[in-house]
């Protein structure tokens, strides 16, 4: 059963992008198959490129310790940032979107 703030959002929507630098057929299953146990998150889209692959998921929590799990189960390198998206007008926040860089050794 979906929650109800999957509900509201829509198809596009994403928090953060993890970039999996070469392309790699295990690092992407072993992501979709994390994904997929999770209700709350979803991935967006894919987008495979010549140099690596970009794929966009709905929750930057869940992106971040996922590359934690990424570095522990495969050899590479993980560099976490992010980048201001936009201001919250009712909250006077301002919401980041995170960039996760996994690049295989």
């Amino acid at each position: 059963m979906l929650k109800s703030s999957l509900l509201s959002k829509h198809k596009d929507y994403f928090e953060a992008v993890i970039q999996i630098r070469p392309h790699s057929i295990p690092v992407l299953d072993f992501i979709k198959k994390a994904v997929s146990k999770r209700d709350s998150v979803f991935i967006s889209r894919v987008v495979s490129h010549k140099y690596g692959d970009d794929i966009y998921i709905s929750s930057q929590r869940f992106a971040r310790s996922l590359g934690k799990k990424l570095k522990d189960n495969f050899n590479g390198e993980l560099k976490v940032t992010r980048t201001l998206h936009t201001r919250d007008r009712q909250r006077g926040r301002q919401i980041y979107r995170g960039t996760i860089l996994f690049r295989l050794s």
